[in-house]
């Protein structure tokens, strides 16, 4: 008898469909919410912002075993292969009116060639997918970093021709931080063309050693922790100085930053030496996080109220990682949190991402 995965899978590769990992099990909730989402009375479009998904076609250029490792070894591994009616119905469920795809990016250490042409598929198949079902899907595009000159002008045809709303990029390439002046014409391209870059975190690799034991702390702590670096050296190395139209969105609350922000603007004063007299930010580090964008996929309440208190209820959207299954009711925290007025509520449900990303709400 086939399996369900066999079924899944199978299904899948016929049409040509989505490829999707999935997570850890998520916190149940008493009474999660549904759509349609109302605040006040008023019906909210809830726009996630944060959702993956990938492709058979460009899986298969990493080869057989790149291809495998690209699926996490979790329990429900055979939930990865998703049909789109069944990921409109997650969608239903978590009370998602639109996801924004984006697809985290394995191919930064393939060589160029290689790179470009998983690039070229998946923008290609994410722009299908999101013209199949316009009400339901945007995207994020897919760069190759590893050339920051195509990466331009892979943004460039992704925003003009391809429909995306910006691209989904990691948090470096190959050690080299974005703060880099070689990424620099990426950058420049994303400010002109009013495109938002979405870090998405691909973990602390030489802290491997550090992340064994129980907890899997190479995804817990370790992917927090790169976003973190990477908004910290864009702060503190000037990029945001030198392109103050750029539009930058962090995952995962923006890792560690929301939380011991202040500390930031002591770092220079209490150890001048050690800062850069080269650079003289036009800002306090801190005022920086208020050009800074950060999804809510912080779970709590509490934690979300933080967030807020520190960046600005303008700044945050709704945020899910899904199929990745942190958090599987992800309007729920927002709409349970307390200090947020409704108007704030509906900003942060999808309100923000409609008027960052041009989204008709």
């Amino acid at each position: 008898m086939a399996s369900r995965r066999d079924f899944l899978t199978k299904s899948a590769a016929a049409a040509g469909l989505v490829f999707c990992g999935c997570g850890l099990p998520g916190v149940a909730h008493a009474a999660p919410a549904r759509l349609p989402v109302t605040v006040a009375g008023k019906r909210i479009k809830t726009i996630d912002v944060h959702s993956h998904c990938m492709f058979h076609e460009a899986a298969a250029l990493m080869g057989e075993e790149g291809a495998k490792a690209l699926v996490p070894p979790i329990d429900n591994a055979t939930e990865a292969f998703l049909v789109i009616e069944q990921r409109l119905k997650a969608m239903d469920g978590q009370a998602v009116d639109m996801e924004v795809l984006s697809i985290n990016p394995f191919w930064y250490e393939k060589d160029r060639d290689v790179g470009e042409k998983i690039v070229s598929i998946q923008n290609e198949k994410l722009a299908e997918l999101v013209a199949s079902k316009p009400d339901r899907f945007a995207a994020f595009a897919s760069l190759t970093m590893q050339d920051p000159q195509l990466a331009a002008q892979q943004l460039e045809t992704a925003m003009k021709k391809q429909g995306m709303k910006g691209a989904a990029i990691g948090d470096q390439v190959a050690g080299d931080e974005f703060s880099n002046p070689k990424f620099d014409p990426v950058w420049k391209k994303a400010e002109e063309l009013g495109a938002t870059l979405f870090i998405h975190p691909q973990g602390v690799p030489e802290l491997n050693k550090r992340w064994k034991g129980n907890g899997w702390l190479a995804n817990t702590i370790a992917n927090p922790l790169a976003t973190t670096i990477a908004l910290q050296h864009l702060i503190f190395d000037g990029s945001f100085d030198k392109f103050p139209g750029l539009k930058v969105l962090a995952a995962h609350g923006g890792g560690y930053l929301g939380s011991y922000a202040p500390r930031d603007d002591h770092a220079c004063t209490v150890a001048p030496k050690i800062c850069d007299p080269n650079i003289k930010l036009k800002k306090k580090p801190t005022e920086y996080l208020n050009q800074i964008y950060f999804d809510s996929l912080i779970f709590t309440p509490e934690a979300l109220r933080h967030l807020v208190a520190q960046v600005g209820a303008s700044q945050v959207m709704l945020g899910s990682d899904y199929p990745y299954i942190w958090e599987l009711h992800p309007a729920d925290h927002i709409l349970g949190t307390t200090t947020l007025s409704d108007k704030q509520k509906a900003a942060i449900l999808g309100g923000n991402a409609a008027r960052v990303l041009g989204i008709k709400a």
